[in-house]
């Protein structure tokens, strides 16, 4: 399987917050899955911790990097293509970082896995 953690997924991972689902948690650890890691979320993961909204043990770049190299997650990049897909997009979620997300699983046929309910209402397969 491929999977797009959503940025909260992948706090809850590296956290080993019990928010993280059974089954999410279990798609994640299983070696036979590719799990990519977007640069949007480092994009919100930095935002919020700039602003106070989120606290990390270091600093975003450094802690971010670190994690993703040793849980083995590939990074996905935002292309053009994932940001102009936001443009058709129906209105369901503002969240910016949401809704880059959710174009990224489209484009690249990935499976998101988020808790978000808002997330769910888009054309994406979306796992908890």
């Amino acid at each position: 399987m491929r999977a797009l953690l959503d940025t909260h997924a992948f706090l809850w991972w590296i956290a080993d917050d019990p928010k993280l689902s059974r089954r999410a948690r279990g798609i994640i650890a299983d070696p036979g899955n590719q799990i990519f890691f977007s640069a949007v979320s480092g994009w919100e993961i930095a935002e919020k911790t700039r602003h106070a909204r989120l606290t990390l043990p270091e600093d975003p770049e450094a802690y971010v990097t670190t994690q993703v190299a040793a849980n083995g997650f590939a990074v996905l990049a935002l292309e053009l293509s994932h940001a102009l897909r936001v443009y058709s997009l129906p209105p369901h979620h503002k969240d910016p970082f949401d809704r880059m997300l959710v174009a990224q699983a489209q484009i690249e046929d990935l499976a998101l896995l988020s808790a978000n309910r808002e997330v769910a209402r888009y054309a994406v397969k979306v796992i908890w």
